[in-house]
């Protein structure tokens, strides 16, 4: 075991240090030997230095960082969600944490400062105090976690020497490995603060050159020693006189990252639960005015049976609607779970310092006047996130509408709108908080059911990911909607869609395709285009619409009828122009007829359409039906749609049905769930054919994504991340010369064919000689080398006395002698695979094949960054010119599997080096050969900002 210069000091803190024996698997405390252990808390917040000042106004960063602590490193700060639902913040150490680490320390009970330090510790001495709180964020770093200005964990690293290792940045020379340990307060042990900080302290790490963990941990530490072995890494352990030696390298691994995603979702979906399925909720501005919103979402709440008792807060009134008043939430008796926020803006203030005083757990602001008010109104709005966070509360707004959630065991009505649609399946999240009441009003009109609502307004915190994350694994929903205005972090919110889409269908709307996102709405928010937000949703399996319209004829399918096995629809109905309305539809949309639409008459009777209608449906050659009938004026139109309902019972394939000026699911086309309203088998009926295709054909293209294999993240062979991070440090930022670009490309296994640059017809040559005929002789400078006329390239050059003429021409074409010379490659298709900046995301990889038309046209297929091997077979069969390369007419295929390898290694680099701003290959041959790159451009630049890259944290 490695022990630290300061082993042989004689107090406890030099022995090794365990976790809490308390709580589980992410909770408690973890030490180490010697001083890489270095105190019983990596930090605290005290004074007004942190995030968390005295007065309570805690969650901002520290007011005067060069005070606190020389290089603090800032972007290490982060709000996370606990294990719980709550939130902590999490920040490096201050030398002015000093008194808060005192009182951390009294704090533990001495069960936990056992584990923690080998024995006990009852007190920190001024010296050690000292060396806890002063670190230089490189070779010694600690972390604290706050709620409000007291700190409930800490946990720190201390290099250690060792063999040199990859050097490190400055402070770490010669240090590759380092000693770790945390310990978390008894009363917030099982929160799962171990494992968060673990993920922060290993990423700190690996940006200051670490590569490996060492601690110790008392073998009777049974929740300390999950936390390392449930980590992910591959950790391996020593046992001697009770005490298990751990060490572990702290790279990133496919298991260590689904492990911090899984945790991420659980806590992510419990702070949203927290929310949705409070036991008791005040109103804070409840009214007795009919006409204030407070009146209003008071009575809502009491109108919809909330299953748990509401507390009207109101210190000018006895009571509203009948029910006790209680002048602050601090005045009510029992607990309260959500807080409902009805009072002006500038009255926030005063309603947070009661609502922290209460221990609220998550806020509902309905309240307008924030960001949506102006640059004022933008501040207060931050530090009502910052306090409510600081303070490990969730806020839904400000300007929301509310919140809804129709499980009968919770029946809640946290909203503005008087009326809810029924119990359905369905999640809806809306960025508006206008929208709200025509978007509930249309879903109940149409005979939508839903399960839990949620508008965030102006989306200060709680946001439509925090949904992604609570649907994934919410049992009461089976289909998702969205209303999206702006992304807070597209990146983040492409990984959650894509994973819950697999099992879950999302249907969203993005308003502001052609215009700038509301200023409200913008604050917290990336700008993305219309063509980024196409890729990501496509790429995502996320269902888009254009209108809300849309949307609910997309989601009353889904949330009735089974997805379709394939693209065959049958057409049944008593009109022949109907049906070839529909057929038409069909063939427009990408789906496929299943024989010829089938006309029962305008005279058949019920009992005739419905065999009509039970023979197509179950049909062999049948994946879907579209039944269109007009009522005789005879007859009833209700005893036809009971006979369709009952004819497709059960058949496993999705009907719809055109009722024409009948819109949504009528009685006699439901089936009543629970309450009475529509459940699964009911069929939707659409005010046109055009409206009933468009939704199938929506829902045949989810279901034929969800039917392809998920895409892995693979890692191709021969790539040498470490070399090629090694050379991009030492590069300038620009365009790279050849060299450089040659070689950044061979770390990914890209290879260039060979070339030469030279002067003069004789080097050329020469040159030519080297490296064997046939050649290409090209122009230097993009402007003649890159045409599509090839005017500054020579192809097939087989002699010498060739390749002196082409540079000869090229000289008086360029008045430049200089020229490459570059092997001749195999015959191929030109193509384009370029690394494109993307505000948004970053980069995204873009594809396509050389020529004017596809320029003209902007024949390009796009794919968020990091592609799967799915996406990568997707790009490259994506541009509508794609045919050209699987044989079109006969000519012989390429090789669509290098290709998609070549894809791969250029996500890899656009993955790993977000430095790389631009990077195209240009020309690349694709043949049956194989696939040849025979032209490069690589520019580096200021790597973007990855708000979903590193370790858990909100945003």
């Amino acid at each position: 075991m490695t022990r630290s210069p300061h082993a042989d000091r004689d107090t406890a803190e030099d022995g090794a240090a365990g976790g809490s024996a308390a709580g589980e698997s992410a909770s408690g405390a973890a030490g180490v030997g010697g001083t890489g252990a270095n105190g019983a808390a990596a930090a605290g917040a005290a004074g007004t230095a942190g995030p968390a000042g005295a007065d309570g106004q805690a969650a901002s960063p520290p007011t005067d960082p060069p005070a606190a602590s020389p290089g603090y490193p800032r972007h290490w700060e982060a709000d996370v969600v606990a294990s719980d639902g709550g939130i902590v913040h999490l920040r490096p150490i201050l030398p002015s944490d000093g008194e808060a680490l005192l009182r951390f320390h009294e704090s533990l009970s001495e069960r936990t400062r056992y584990l923690r330090f080998f024995g006990p510790y009852p007190r920190i001495p001024p010296r050690d105090l000292e060396r806890f709180t002063v670190v230089d964020h490189r070779s010694r770093v600690a972390f604290i976690c706050l709620l409000g200005d007291e700190i409930i964990a800490v946990g720190r690293y201390e290099g250690l020497p060792g063999d040199g290792g990859p050097g490190g940045t400055e402070g770490t020379a010669g240090i590759d490995s380092a000693e770790v340990a945390f310990v978390a307060r008894d009363t917030h042990q099982g929160r799962g603060l171990g494992s968060i900080l673990l993920e922060h302290l290993a990423a700190a790490a690996r940006e200051n050159g670490l590569r490996r963990f060492e601690a110790e941990v008392l073998v009777e530490n049974h929740a300390m020693v999950r936390v390392f072995r449930q980590a992910g890494y591959q950790v391996s352990r020593e046992f001697a006189d009770g005490v298990l030696h751990l060490e572990f390298d702290i790279d990133p691994t496919e298991k260590s990252l689904a492990v911090r995603d899984s945790r991420e979702q659980r806590a992510e979906a419990r702070s949203v639960h927290n929310a949705l399925h409070p036991t008791s909720v005040a109103v804070i501005g409840a009214s007795t005015d009919p006409s204030k919103i407070g009146h209003a979402v008071f009575a809502n709440l009491l109108r919809g049976n909330f299953t748990g008792p509401v507390y009207p807060v109101n210190s000018e009134a006895r009571s509203v609607r009948g029910v006790r008043a209680y002048p602050s939430v601090t005045d009510i008796p029992d607990d309260v779970d959500l807080a409902v926020v009805a009072v002006p803006a500038a009255g926030v203030d005063e309603v947070m310092d009661s609502c922290l005083a209460k221990g609220v757990k998550a806020l509902v602001v309905v309240s307008s006047g924030f960001a949506d008010s102006g640059a004022d109104g933008s501040g207060a709005q931050r530090r009502l996130v910052e306090e409510a966070r600081a303070h490990g509360m969730r806020v839904i707004g400000p300007n929301a509408l509310g919140v809804a959630n129709t499980d009968p065991e919770v029946r809640l009505n946290a909203t503005l709108a008087p009326t809810l649609p029924g119990r359905g399946r369905v999640g809806f999240f809306s960025q508006s908080g206008a929208l709200g009441i025509a978007i509930l009003a249309a879903a109940r009109g149409r005979g939508l059911g839903l399960s839990t609502f949620v508008s965030a307004g102006n989306r200060a915190d709680l946001s439509g990911n925090d949904l992604l994350q609570y649907w994934q694994t919410d049992p009461a929903t089976d289909v998702v909607l969205l209303y999206l205005e702006t992304f807070g972090n597209p990146r983040k919110f492409g990984r959650l869609a894509r994973r819950l889409a697999r099992t879950k269908p999302i249907v969203a709307v993005k308003s502001g395709r052609h215009s700038a996102p509301i200023p409200a709405h913008a604050e917290v928010s990336t700008p993305i285009d219309d063509a980024s937000v196409k890729v990501l949703f496509e790429q995502a399996g996320v269902i888009r619409v254009e209108t809300l319209s849309e949307l609910f004829d997309t989601a009353l399918l889904l949330a009735y009828q089974p997805l379709p096995d394939g693209p065959r629809t049958a057409v049944v109905g008593n009109s022949t122009a109907l049906g070839l309305l529909v057929t038409d539809g069909l063939l427009d949309s990408g789906l496929d007829p299943a024989g010829p639409a089938v006309d029962v008459g305008t005279a058949a009777s019920p009992g005739e359409f419905a065999a009509a209608v039970s023979a197509a449906v179950h049909s062999d050659e049948c994946d879907a039906l579209v039944a269109v009938f007009v009522p005789p004026i005879a007859i009833p139109g209700a005893e036809y749609a009971r006979a369709l309902r009952e004819a497709v019972a059960g058949s496993g394939k999705p009907v719809v049905a055109v009722f024409l000026a009948v819109e949504g699911v009528p009685a006699e086309l439901a089936l009543p769930g629970p309450d009475g309203s529509p459940g699964p088998g009911s069929v939707p009926s659409f005010p046109s054919p055009e409206r009933a295709v468009a939704a199938l054909a929506r829902v045949s293209r989810y279901a034929r994504w969800r039917s392809r294999p998920v895409g892995e993240f693979v890692t191709p062979a021969g790539i040498d991340l470490d070399r090629a991070r090694a050379l991009v440090a030492t590069l300038p930022e620009g365009r790279l010369d050849d060299e450089s670009a040659v070689a950044l490309l061979d770390c990914f296994g890209i290879p260039l064919t060979a070339f030469r640059r030279v002067r003069g017809a004789d080097a050329a040559a020469a040159a030519a000689d080297e490296l064997g005929y046939p050649v290409a002789i090209k122009a230097v400078g993009d402007r003649w080398r890159h045409r599509t006329d090839l005017v500054g390239v020579r192809l097939d050059i087989g002699t010498a006395p060739g390749v002196r003429r082409a540079v000869e021409d090229l000289v008086a074409l360029t008045g430049d002698d200089e020229v490459y010379v570059q092997r001749m490659a195999p015959k191929g298709l030109s193509c384009v695979l370029e690394v494109v900046e993307d505000p948004s995301f970053g980069s995204l990889l873009s594809f396509g094949l050389s020529g004017v038309a596809t320029e003209l046209l902007g024949d390009r297929a796009f794919r968020v960054v990091p592609v799967s091997d799915q996406d990568a077979a997707a790009l490259v069969r994506g541009p509508r010119a794609a045919p050209l390369l699987a044989g079109y007419r006969g000519s012989e295929p390429t090789d669509l599997d290098a290709l998609e390898q070549i894809v791969l290694r250029v996500g890899k680099i656009a993955e790993e080096l977000p430095e790389v701003r631009s990077l195209a290959l240009d020309p690349v041959l694709a043949s049956a050969q194989g696939v040849f790159v025979t032209g490069a451009r690589v520019v580096l630049g200021p790597a973007p900002s990855r708000d979903d890259g590193g370790p858990r944290r909100l945003g």
